[in-house]
């Protein structure tokens, strides 16, 4: 191969590859046959045979080069009776396969045997040179063959080299080219244009693209082919502005000229006029295209939630007669009419053009342009394709969600489309997200071939059944895709520890038979990682973390940390302190007070970086000791790293207060909260009548709730849950009726004007004779408002024990007592004194 390279190499620098031997007269009279000579029957039956025999090892090499054969295709090239004709078929296979180091042999053995080039093998040497990665080859044919040709005939060989370039061309031989171009003043056609912008979409280059137009605009008036793929171009670089004002001019060029469009032996469009060179009559320097440089930044347009570059400049109305009309085109009937019975071919690229930019509005999320261009379809007669439908339905999907997005799905149906797989992915990803898991698993059974690339619809709904704590679906789910033998993905892994590792949480605590079951399943799910061959990253390692700690598996968990710190060795400090705070959750919750504190000095001592959640978690830590002293330290430590008490962090001292039973101080907590102007939330009221439920301390739950209730925080069912129960643990049956009921009401609203609204809808449930009343006010409400249907059946158990329902809960006499009271024994603000609570002073002033 060195041996071809070299030999080409200087062929290219010393000689023509049209120079002509010697010897050519000889050869070229022995090929003569006079007029006057004889025609008996023997010659032409030689002359048959020899024809007959060159088209077999023409047939054998071009076989021999197909099968990887290139040693015997050599051999039999060697013993080939050459002629220019015979060559040009196995040129022809080099240039289509593409093989450059065949062509070079070809064009070595060409050399030996002084046989001239004709334009035919040009064209075939430089496709097969270019398109096989020898770039700087082809230019040096390019070179010769400007230099042998006439200008006018060598520019669509130029042509044919950026054709070949594609996107692993260097801009330097792209630059050679286009410099050759003008030093011979070959100058540029349409088609020369559209492959220099096919080399700038390739290189992301926007600013090139938009002085390739105007460098084509100036010399030409576009044909709609050429229009199409400047459009196409823009729409790839982002450039959504530009492409619709290059559509609205397409539409203008269709409706105001006949342009008739014909179809090449390969089925593609081809425009009937005769694409003439512009020829260079300036500077070189001056009209030079360079790909590789920028222009100033382009003006920004909005188009959804992206942003996309215009230059408007570029593309703007013009009103002087030239060769560009007007941009913007009124779609009227007469536009419409024109196009109806213009050209099909013109219809069938307007319609191409409209689905491009569709296309792009999908990328950009520009639902309102998309129901822009798909009206405007309509008025102008081109009847959107099943790719129109499915680009608006995904544009929909993303601008204004899936209801939209269905109703366009029936209409599409009901013209005849059935929606792409795309499109169905697109809308079980969406059903996914909005947790509507079997409208989301209906659309992903509708899909007709999975393909890798809808991997992450299953990891969408996966994601769903994590949320919506379904992993009985989510068995399923896996179940197909080992069906249709779909590869999962990390993402899939890290979603399946986290579905799958853990048993017991939230309903109760683990114990020896679920974490032997727990341990089981993520063996099964490292091993089948492993045979992927997928690794371990943060987020798998984190729901592994986070698995073990639910389970109280705190050996392994402990153990994964470790293997988490030493194997993913790019993590940063902020990833390692987000693991060490879900160990921290899990050894606090399963008490191990020693080996949390443990961990906390261990981030302090690696200078890992800290936030307020692992502070609260500490504190809370403390309510296991219990100490308050130490409770009081770490909340001096938080402020000095910058972080101010939230009502977190005063739920967790409430904790560590109330492991003393001492309610006055857990009192005194939630005074200064207040007056330190945090808003409290359910979660602290409920810490307090947890304790007091659980040390049957009735005033101090009634005092909570009269807090609550004047604080305008609405009660969950574990608040009415606690005061239910206290009363009923003292046999105080009539005041838990009546306070189950006010707080129910209370649960609903703490406006008595929506109360009175609502009043005959739900008299109607709570007072239903019927035996499905209690699963009526269930499936009513399940979907975002089950503390609603837990009131309304709280007051329907009312109702049926007896009560009569008052729809004004401030009348009642529980309620009248406990304002009555919490008035009496207001609690003045005084803040304790005692000697442990003053670090905790010091530290609040």
């Amino acid at each position: 191969m060195q041996r071809i390279l070299s030999r080409t190499a200087r062929r290219c620098t010393n000689s023509s590859p049209a120079s002509i031997s010697p010897h050519a007269p000889a050869i070229a009279a022995s090929r003569i046959h006079s007029e006057d000579a004889p025609t008996c029957s023997n010659k032409y039956d030689a002359f048959t045979r020899r024809a007959t025999l060159v088209r077999s090892m023409q047939s054998d090499i071009v076989s021999a080069l197909c099968k990887g054969d290139r040693q015997r295709a050599s051999l039999i090239l060697s013993n080939f009776h050459h002629t220019k004709e015979a060559l040009i078929n196995i040129l022809k296979y080099c240039a289509e396969a593409p093989d450059p180091l065949f062509a070079m042999e070809t064009l070595e053995l060409m050399e030996e045997k002084a046989i001239g080039m004709s334009k035919v093998m040009y064209r075939y040497v430089i496709r097969a040179l270019s398109r096989g990665g020898y770039a700087k080859e082809a230019v040096h044919w390019l070179a010769l063959l400007g230099e042998k040709e006439s200008t006018h005939a060598t520019l669509p060989f130029f042509n044919i080299f950026l054709n070949a370039c594609g996107s692993s061309a260097n801009l330097k031989d792209v630059e050679c080219c286009l410099e050759i171009m003008e030093n011979h003043l070959c100058g540029k056609s349409e088609i020369t244009y559209c492959e220099l912008l096919k080399l700038a979409a390739l290189q992301g280059n926007l600013a090139a693209a938009y002085d390739i137009w105007k460098d084509c605009t100036r010399y030409y008036s576009p044909s709609i082919i050429t229009q199409r793929r400047f459009l196409r171009a823009l729409t790839e670089l982002g450039d959504l502005q530009s492409a619709y004002h290059i559509l609205q001019h397409m539409v203008a060029v269709a409706a105001q000229s006949s342009e008739y469009l014909r179809v090449s032996s390969k089925g593609r469009y081809q425009t009937s006029r005769i694409d003439l060179p512009v020829p260079t009559l300036r500077e070189c320097e001056d009209s030079k295209l360079f790909l590789g440089y920028s222009l100033p930044s382009p003006q920004v347009l909005t188009a959804g939630d992206h942003s996309v570059h215009a230059q408007p400049e570029l593309f703007e109305e013009k009103t002087e007669s030239g060769n560009n009309p007007a941009y913007k085109v009124e779609v009227d009937g007469s536009v419409a009419n024109s196009l109806r019975f213009g050209s099909s071919g013109v219809r069938t690229i307007l319609r191409w053009s409209f689905n491009d930019v569709m296309h792009a509005c999908v990328q950009l999320n520009n639902c309102q342009l998309a129901e822009q261009l798909f009206v405007e379809m309509q008025k102008l007669g081109l009847r959107p394709s099943k790719f129109t439908h499915n680009a608006f339905v995904r544009t929909v999907i993303a601008g204004k969600g899936i209801a939209d997005a269905i109703k366009v799905i029936e209409v599409m149906e009901r013209r005849g489309f059935e929606p792409y797989n795309s499109t169905l992915v697109a809308l079980s990803v969406g059903y996914s997200k909005r947790l509507q898991l079997d409208l989301a698993e209906s659309f992903l059974e509708r899909i007709s071939e999975i393909q890798p690339k809808h991997t992450h619809a299953f990891n969408s709904l996966l994601s769903g059944c994590e949320i919506m704590n379904e992993p009985e679906r989510a068995v399923r789910i896996l179940a197909k895709m080992k069906r249709v033998n779909l590869k999962p993905t990390l993402r899939t892994y890290e979603l399946l520890f986290s579905l799958f590792g853990n048993v017991n949480v939230p309903y109760e605590e683990g114990n020896v038979l679920s974490r032997v079951d727990v341990s089981k399943r993520i063996s099964i799910i490292e091993m089948d990682m492993l045979n992927n061959e997928l690794r371990h990253s943060f987020l798998s390692m984190k729901n592994l973390i986070r698995a073990f700690g639910a389970e109280g598996m705190i050996e392994e968990m402990l153990k994964y940390l470790n293997l988490a710190e030493n194997v993913l060795w790019n993590m940063n400090p902020y990833q390692k302190s987000d693991l060490y705070e879900i160990v921290l959750h899990a050894l606090v919750d399963n008490k191990e007070t020693h080996k949390a504190i443990k961990i906390f000095k261990i981030m302090r001592s690696c200078s890992l970086p800290s936030d307020i959640s692992i502070y609260n978690t500490m504190i809370e830590c403390c309510k296991w000791l219990p100490c308050f002293k130490s409770a009081s330290a770490l909340l001096s430590l938080m402020l000095r790293d910058g972080f101010y008490p939230t009502v977190v962090t005063f739920t967790s001292l409430l904790k560590v207060v109330l492991a003393k039973n001492d309610f006055e101080g857990a009192l005194d907590l939630l005074d200064i909260c207040k007056t330190e102007g945090i808003r409290h939330d359910i979660h602290i009221f409920n810490t307090v009548l947890r304790r007091a439920h659980a040390r049957g301390q009735i005033h101090v739950i009634e005092h909570i709730l009269e807090c609550m209730h004047r604080a305008k925080i609405q009660p969950d069912p574990s608040t009415v849950s606690y005061a239910f129960c206290a009363y009923e643990e003292h046999e105080l049956y009539n005041t838990a009726i009546e306070a189950l009921q006010v707080l129910s009401m209370r649960m609903i609203s703490e406006d008595a004007s929506i109360l009175s609204e609502r009043r005959i809808v739900f008299e109607d449930l709570i007072l239903s004779e019927e035996p499905d009343a209690e699963l009526r006010i269930i499936r009513a409400f399940e979907a975002a408002e089950e503390f609603l249907a837990t009131a309304l059946l709280n007051l329907r158990w009312c109702a049926t024990m007896g009560a009569t329902i008052c729809w004004s809960p401030e009348e009642s006499l529980w309620a009248r007592r406990l304002a009555s009271s919490y008035d009496a024994n207001r609690r003045p603000h005084i803040i304790p004194q005692s000697w442990e609570w003053k670090p905790y002073i010091r530290v609040l002033r």
